[in-house]
């Protein structure tokens, strides 16, 4: 998500992955204030083991 006050809309899809338990992350990583940071978490993803990224703005 792009700021903490995306976290009231992104919670729900965090409730359910862990309801299902799920392995997940969370993270605030803004692509317009540090894209840098963005793409190296994209990047470093496949290593962490993740397998999706719900990515959620607005």
């Amino acid at each position: 998500m792009g700021s903490q006050s995306d976290w009231p809309t992104m919670r729900a899809a965090a409730e359910i992955l862990t309801a299902l338990d799920i392995p997940h992350e969370t993270r605030i990583v803004s692509a317009h204030r540090t894209p840098d940071r963005m793409f190296a978490y994209a990047e470093a993803a496949a290593g962490r083991g993740l397998h999706a990224i719900i990515a959620g703005a607005g």
